[in-house]
């Protein structure tokens, strides 16, 4: 029988990132995973991109992830936001973010995911008082007075004051435990795929809203650009499956001229839209972080950093427990943690939920007071300026990893 202070179910962008904090925060820390380290560094293995605040990279940077990351993430200095349908110009009315209007270096980074995988493995491996354990998947959970014990499918039992769930939407952890979800489906289907073209992007990421749903044209290093196309779900399967020549003609109808010639590089890759909020955040002697707490649509590219909010606020509240000598898995303790979590992650997500509905159709009246909402926002500098710190994620009560602080 193992003995840590800290159990995390999943090694992924957030379990990762949370047992490095935790670690480095002094808790012995053991994170368990049912894939691989191999197959979650392949490049077969996802084949999306995600979109780095720059809070979240501050994160990164002080939990000593960047340096590796940096060379494999292209700086946004720009974000384009436009409104229009299919074959027709768009909206004369726009949303335009310059980095340098807030003062910032960049807006945030877009890296593919197996690279903050490779830095985040990296890292875990310098890492002292850490132990990644996979694969090996959790059985099941049994919480007693003062500890839980984590039974693995091997037979090998981890006692800890703590588990924490962070092994996706449908984790296993959460389900055992009884905690529900509220959450739906959306009728639409995400589109992946990384494109080559012409021009250079100058790190300029365009997001068009288009009838079936946002169309965007991510930076990535070099002349490439990850494009996130999220398309009716009845669609989606007819355009996963056209040859190679057909589906370069519809990507170019869709993402325009303005970078050149384009092709596409690589596999499609494809992923269901759901949304999803767990009832609760926490039990006695367990907490839930990331995926497994909330799924939200990925209209505005913020699901990673929402999970990385919850591992830095879950880190620092742990870590002050367990300086001041208390126990780190009291209900108590992470009650504080969900306080701080719950209703954050219930706006965004209920905001992402407001904006696929409202820009993903094609209804006049919604049409004319979008396009004027964006030019609202476009004239006016402090909304502007505010709406570029949001997507940031520098508004609201930050974790102190979030500003660059040891947590």
């Amino acid at each position: 029988m193992k003995h840590a202070d800290v159990v995390i179910s999943g090694a992924g962008m957030v379990g990762l990132p949370l047992g490095l904090a935790l670690a480095q925060g002094g808790l012995k820390t053991v994170i368990v995973d049912a894939a691989p380290p191999a197959r979650a560094l392949a490049p077969n293995f996802d084949g999306r991109v995600s979109a780095l605040a720059y809070a979240s990279v501050r994160m990164l940077t002080a939990l000593g992830v960047w340096g590796g990351l940096e060379p494999h993430a292209q700086p946004i200095h720009e974000i384009l936001v436009t409104d229009g349908a299919e074959g027709k110009p768009a909206s004369p009315f726009s949303l335009h973010f310059d980095a340098e209007e807030i003062g910032a270096k960049a807006l945030g980074h877009i890296a593919e995911n197996r690279h903050i995988r490779m830095a985040l493995h990296e890292a875990v491996a310098r890492q002292t008082n850490l132990e990644l354990t996979a694969p090996a998947s959790v059985k099941s959970l049994a919480v007693e007075a003062g500890r839980a014990t984590v039974t693995l499918a091997g037979g090998e039992e981890v006692t800890a004051a703590l588990v924490i769930a962070a092994d996706g939407r449908e984790s296993r952890l959460r389900i055992e435990m009884g905690i529900g979800v509220i959450g739906w489906s959306y009728p639409q289907t995400g589109i992946v795929a990384t494109v080559e073209h012409e021009r250079p992007h100058n790190g300029v990421a365009y997001e068009h809203f288009l009838p079936s749903g946002p169309f965007a044209i991510l930076p990535m290093t070099g002349n490439r650009s990850s494009l996130v196309w999220t398309e009716a779900k009845i669609k989606a399967p007819g355009l996963l499956a056209m040859d190679e020549p057909v589906f370069h003609a519809e990507l170019a109808r869709r993402f325009g001229s303005h970078l050149g010639e384009t092709r596409a590089a690589g596999p499609r890759w494809s992923y269901p839209l759901a949304f999803h909020l767990a009832r609760e955040f926490v039990r006695p002697r367990l907490a839930l972080a990331g995926d497994c707490a909330h799924g939200i649509h990925p209209i505005a590219g913020q699901g990673l950093n929402l999970g990385l909010k919850d591992a830095a606020a879950l880190a620092e509240v742990l870590l002050d427990a367990a300086r001041l000598g208390r126990d780190i898995g009291a209900l108590d303790t992470l009650k504080r943690y969900e306080r701080w979590r719950r209703f954050d992650s219930f706006m965004l997500a209920a905001s992402t939920d407001a904006l696929n509905r409202l820009f993903s159709n094609d209804i006049a009246p919604l049409r004319h007071l979008r396009d004027l909402g964006l030019g609202i926002v476009d004239a006016i500098g402090p909304a502007r300026r505010f709406f570029m710190r949001h997507a940031g994620g520098d508004i609201g009560k930050l974790p102190r990893l979030m500003k660059g602080e040891a947590a």
